[in-house]
């Protein structure tokens, strides 16, 4: 026996029938096929029914038919016996709908299809599982033009290849969203496959464009969700709310305000209906077209519909202040949650910056959509720190695409009237505009985030902002008149704000700016004073990148002034960590300085290793 098991609309019928067709002459015996209406508009068929109809296919007369439902069963089981039979058993529900069908024959074989898993079959019967998937994006065009036709199919997806594709990704690999959108465009090919997937790409639209007469992925969907428990429904209604594709329990806890058991019981179900798929231990990816769907569904009389986007949102703050403390140890987070946010009922930990590092990249996109969301709602307070709470890896991957985010995060700010915020977002902004080359658009933002650091009284803020501005000016501040005394002054007052702000890690950021600074200035005792102080602040928990990145400034710096024995052992020292930490642009630089000490081959680099993290 064999269990094909997968979502609604995934083609686990289309499959098992194309397989019995093929694999006909394996059956000489016969091959029977039975919809049991496990998820179907039609009641579920009695086990009572279908064992008459089988044995009436098996050639025993009306009159002979056995009364009770386990005469029947007996008589199923001896007519199967010694035969070589093909049972498809389609659309079922639960194991105990399927036992009492299963032949007795030795070279029988059963093929059932199922939206569920049917565990107990696998468990006790010795089912062996066949869990269908949605299609390849190759596939889903592959299929997409062999619906349309041999003729009208090449054509249309040979003239347009890419919104071939994006009609494939539009319906989620799913082949009855690709057939019902090949049935639109046989219908008006004129209109050609572009015009079809433009309209799809609005997520309002999308399942009412995927209905055709009396086939609907809604309505295939609706089969499926009939049958949830409550808890299981309810939970599926709120993961409408979701901005992303992938979440886990303590997620699900926070749209549809439960405790985590009752999270994680409800997402097991779900997965077990293949309405979200299981993607790992406590993972669980969501299809958009599942997604949307969600969102149709109301709420029934007694549960509370409000709250979930809120929820959603506090859920991930809480979360980016702990990734954030995790991947910058030693920091203060760079805001704190608005006030009225709800803690979740549980945080993700973070044991280390490598997996808060790899929670943020994981996690971009549903970032993302959750900052849009948030101002779309007009909750502008958490959307500017759903931006500005992803600093961690906006600088470690700052040439990354950044700017479109950091500017809904200003918008926000503003919007919030909150001039810290506007400050921090400025101040992030102008460095992401000048690492991509966008000088004049980088210092436009930069020259404003001190004084509205200063508006706010945030005195962290403003020593951020500062050391941004200073190093833009250092680097590139030739091309705008500016002296090098101003960059300097710029990073005094830094300094100044940061010690009396109590920060630390701040008063390392500019002493490792004015090191730098003073070593290109001609003054390389300064530049080992504020290296050395620098160093000094940055022992773990602080970031390795930076205690790299001091290093090294403090082994030139020495090696400035006359000390290349001194110079070399830090500069061995900051490239064995920069490659321990595989940090590429910190091991590049402890080379160089390597190779232009006086008398010094330097140290061979590695392949591999320059690439930015």
């Amino acid at each position: 026996m064999a269990v094909v098991t997968g979502g609604a609309g995934v083609g686990k019928t289309a499959l098992a029938v194309h397989w019995a067709h093929r694999r006909q002459a394996d059956f000489p015996d016969g091959r029977l096929f039975v919809d049991l209406c496990g998820h179907s508009p039609l009641p579920e068929r009695g086990t009572g029914a279908v064992l008459r109809e089988l044995l009436l296919a098996l050639g025993l007369p009306a009159e002979q038919m056995p009364a009770s439902p386990e005469a029947l069963a007996a008589r199923y089981r001896e007519l199967t016996a010694g035969r070589r039979m093909l049972i498809v058993l389609d659309n079922a529900r639960r194991s105990e709908q399927v036992r009492p069908l299963l032949p007795d024959g030795d070279d029988c074989v059963t093929l059932v299809t199922s939206r569920d898993r049917l565990g107990g079959l696998v468990a006790t019967d010795a089912a062996r599982p066949v869990p269908l998937a949605e299609l390849s994006a190759p596939q889903s065009v592959t299929l997409l033009a062999t619906t349309l036709g041999p003729d009208l199919g090449a054509d249309l997806v040979g003239a347009e290849p890419e919104a071939a594709a994006r009609l494939a990704r539009l319906c989620d690999g799913l082949p009855l969203a690709l057939r019902l959108a090949a049935a639109r465009i046989a219908t008006c090919p004129h209109r050609g496959l572009a015009a079809l997937a433009e309209e799809l790409a609005d997520e309002q639209g999308r399942l009412g464009l995927l209905e055709v007469e009396d086939t609907s992925v809604a309505a295939a969907l609706a089969l499926s969700v009939q049958h949830l428990s409550d808890p299981a429904r309810r939970m599926l209604r709120h993961l409408g709310t979701h901005t992303g594709t992938t979440l886990d329990s303590r997620t699900a806890a926070a749209l549809a305000d439960c405790e985590l058991p009752q999270a994680a019981g409800a997402l097991a179900q779900l997965a077990t209906a293949h309405l979200v798929v299981e993607i790992g231990r406590d993972a669980y990816t969501l299809h958009d077209l599942v997604r949307l769907y969600a969102r149709s569904l109301r709420a029934r009389p007694g549960e509370d519909d409000t709250g979930t986007l809120p929820r959603l949102l506090d859920h991930l703050l809480h979360t980016l202040l702990a990734a954030s403390a995790a991947a910058e140890p030693g920091s203060e987070p760079c805001c704190d949650p608005p006030a009225g946010a709800r803690r979740p009922v549980d945080v993700r930990p973070f044991p280390d910056r490598a997996g808060a590092l790899a929670w943020y990249a994981a996690e971009r996109d549903t970032l993302r959509g959750a900052a849009l969301a948030a101002v779309a709602a007009g909750l502008h307070d958490r959307a500017w720190r759903l931006v500005l709470l992803q600093w961690p890896l906006i600088v470690w991957q700052v040439r990354d695409g950044w700017v479109p985010l950091l500017e809904h995060g200003l918008a926000a700010a503003e919007a919030d009237l909150d001039p810290g915020a506007q400050s921090r977002a400025r101040a992030l902004l102008g460095w992401v505009l000048l690492e991509e080359g966008r000088h004049e658009e980088a210092l436009a933002h930069l020259e404003r985030a001190p004084d509205l650091a200063a508006l706010a009284g945030d005195r962290s803020a403003q020593a951020v902002a500062l050391v941004n501005l200073a190093a833009a000016l250092h680097r590139y501040g030739t091309g705008h008149g500016e002296a090098p005394a101003r960059v300097r002054n710029l990073l005094g007052r830094a300094l100044t704000l940061a010690e009396r702000a109590g920060r630390a890690d701040l008063v390392a950021l500019a002493h490792q700016h004015l090191a730098d600074t003073c070593l290109t200035g001609g003054d390389p005792e300064r530049a080992a004073h504020h290296a050395a102080h620098g160093l000094a602040l940055a022992e773990p928990p602080f970031p390795a990148a930076r205690r790299i990145v001091l290093q090294t400034l403090y082994g030139r710096a020495l090696a400035a002034t006359g000390r290349p024995a001194e110079a070399a052992h830090h500069l061995r020292a900051a490239l064995h960590a920069a490659r321990a930490h595989q940090y590429g642009d910190g091991e590049s630089a402890a080379l160089a300085a390597l190779a232009a000490l006086p008398g010094t081959a330097g140290a061979a680099p590695r392949a591999g290793l320059g690439k930015r993290c």
